[in-house]
């Protein structure tokens, strides 16, 4: 099993940053480099999507257009995490978000496995 706890949301202006963070835990993760660990995001009404993604041995990074050029995401191997830098934020932006891990590496939702609790994203116009 593989645990993830998701920090690091809150209120912000438009124009402004924030970075999330995911840790990740659990006896079979630090077994299995080749995780996929992906961002998703859901507002109010609508579908869960896809923001951004990585293996966690490295490389493989993507992003949705929606936020290309404005978010970074990168992970720290010694304490586990996942990050996801968001700059220039937008108020459409705003929503839950989600880190996953999973054994394929997708930008679908229900090719993972592992599920955070989310954060909540809110940015002020």
């Amino acid at each position: 099993q593989v645990q993830l706890v998701e920090s690091g949301g809150g209120l912000v202006q438009a124009g402004g940053s924030l970075r999330l963070s995911c840790a990740a835990s659990g006896r079979t993760f630090s077994s299995y480099a080749s995780y996929a660990m992906a961002w998703f995001r859901q507002a109010p009404g609508n579908e869960r999507e896809f923001v951004a993604r990585l293996r966690w041995s490295g490389g493989y990074t993507y992003y949705a257009n929606s936020v290309k050029g404005r978010f970074t995401i990168f992970r720290d191997n010694a304490k586990n995490t996942v990050y996801l830098q968001m700059d220039s934020l937008k108020p459409e932006d705003t929503a839950v978000y989600y880190c996953a891990a999973g054994y394929v590496l997708s930008e679908q939702p229900t090719t993972y496995n592992y599920w955070g609790q989310g954060t909540q994203v809110t940015v002020s116009s």
